[in-house]
Parts: structure tokens; C-alpha cells; sequence
């Protein structure tokens, strides 16, 4: 079974973000993320607007696993919706 895709909105100071991060490598799952606060200009404008379509309280972390979207450091939602 392939593992859905899974991408993280973060900020780079956010503990519940480091701790989603780390869960996710704990449990060797690939993901992607994107540390919102150091991005500049145009590009964190029209990452922000992603979010929102996700998420709009733009709140840290937003967790996208396949078509499930879990706010904040949720480990027993982040690990239901990889199937763990």
C-alpha cells in the first residue's frame, strides 16, 4: 500500500511543528514541508492563501495527509490517517 502524500505548513520556531516533523520521520513516512515564516514577499503571500484553503485560521501546523487536513500537533489523527 503507497502512503498518501503528505505536506506540512509550518513555522520554524513552532514546537508542535518540530514535533509533527519528527513524528512523521519516526515514523519513516516522506513528507514535505514548508516553514511559512521564512519565505518573503510574494511567495509567502501566496503560500499563506494555500493554507487558508486548508486551513482559514491559517494556524501552524497545518498537517494535508492525502485528502485529510488536521491542524495543530494531533499524533493520534496524524498517525489514523496514515493508516498507523
Amino acid at each position: 500500500m503507497s502512503q498518501p502524500g503528505v505536506q506540512i505548513y509550518s513555522l520554524s520556531t513552532c514546537s508542535h511543528c518540530k514535533a509533527a516533523k519528527k513524528l512523521l520521520s519516526d515514523c519513516t513516512i516522506k513528507y514535505e514541508f514548508t516553514d511559512v515564516d521564512l519565505l518573503k514577499g510574494e511567495e509567502r503571500k501566496a503560500i499563506l492563501e494555500d493554507v487558508k484553503k486548508y486551513n482559514p485560521r491559517c494556524s501552524f501546523p497545518t498537517v494535508i495527509i492525502g485528502e485529510t487536513v488536521i491542524v495543530g500537533y494531533k499524533e493520534k489523527a496524524i498517525k489514523e490517517a496514515l493508516g498507523l
